[in-house]
């Protein structure tokens, strides 16, 4: 028997699964992700486990062919590392990753990529249908996409390709991003700006009536998400990121031609009716060429994990015929 790892490295939590030559699941384990005192900390977090998930699956590491690794960035794909990553303390600079892991299975082959291209390795592998043209796209505490065209999953020459949560969607800038730029879809749109986004747009109208607790600290995404078709002002801030969301995805239909776009992360599949549904409908105003289908990611919170495991399997590409 063949065994296969797969590295779901995000902000909060640390997944590491072993999976069979098919891509069965066999185990896995999870931990939280440190928050310091270096990067050196969160690789060993990664190798535990990793570690953790061979004892489960009753293996040692060194029986691991390959290993995938789905991971927050930005990568620096030359040294197989993680460079200063955004979601976590200023302390931790540099996250080591596929110089460790390949020691601890003892091989080579090790694939590195962002969160979102694991994604679309993932939504690839699994396809019944339209596996070369396609595109993830994660809405969540961030925004970011996986695209894979006529074939070839697009990583770029450091690994970051996708950050689409960074595309300029408002000229006028009302927002500022995280990253410190103006007008970014993610400054609008993502889980983390959404409560900000909602205080701004009550600041401008302050005719529009609501319950939301915008003065409470604690106000967050859920709360605009909970209030919809009840709350006036809740309506406007979902018919505002229905826009955005809208002219983003128009964006990348327009720069890509995928035939299906899965959307992926908390925002979206905690509220498919109120962020996925206004996207179908608003998308052919929009696009000039074809349509494509968008549907909710078939694999729900594990889409990075799997592709992970899916990129051991196949070398990175998540095409089948690479097993």
């Amino acid at each position: 028997m063949a065994y296969y790892a797969g590295v779901d490295l995000g902000a909060t939590n640390v997944r590491a699964a072993v999976a069979d030559d098919g891509g069965d699941v066999v185990s896995v384990h999870r931990a939280n992700t440190p928050n310091g005192p270096t990067g050196i900390a969160v690789t060993e977090a990664v190798l535990t486990c990793l570690r953790e998930a061979s004892e489960s699956a009753d293996i040692d590491p060194t029986q691991i062919r390959a290993a995938g690794i789905g991971s927050i960035g930005p990568l620096d794909l030359a040294a197989g590392a993680i460079d200063n990553p955004a979601n976590l303390p200023d302390t931790i600079d540099r996250i080591p990753l596929t110089g460790p892991v390949g020691e601890l299975i003892d091989s080579e082959r090790v694939f590195l990529h962002n969160d979102t291209i694991a994604g679309v390795i993932g939504e690839r592998f699994h396809s019944e249908r339209n596996p070369d043209d396609m595109v993830y796209l994660t809405i969540s505490s961030g925004i970011g996409a996986g695209v894979c065209v006529d074939g070839e999953v697009l990583s770029g020459w450091d690994g970051n390709a996708g950050e689409v949560g960074h595309m300029v969607v408002d000229p006028q800038g009302r927002r500022t991003c995280g990253c410190g730029h103006e007008g970014h879809w993610e400054a609008y749109c993502s889980g983390n700006n959404i409560p900000r986004y909602a205080e701004m747009l009550a600041e401008d109208d302050e005719s529009i009536q609501t319950d939301l607790p915008i003065e409470d600290p604690d106000f967050d995404a859920v709360d605009v998400f909970e209030h919809a078709g009840d709350d006036e002002l809740a309506d406007h801030v979902v018919e505002q990121l229905t826009h955005w969301n809208t002219l983003g995805l128009t964006n990348i239909v327009q720069a890509y031609a995928p035939l299906v776009i899965y959307i992926g992360g908390a925002v979206a599949l905690n509220n498919e009716e109120l962020v996925v549904d206004p996207i179908r409908e608003r998308l052919g105003e929009m696009v000039f060429n074809n349509v494509p289908d968008v549907q909710l990611t078939t694999l729900g919170d594990d889409v990075v994990l799997k592709g992970a495991i899916a990129s051991a399997l196949t070398g990175g590409t998540g095409d089948r015929s690479k097993i």
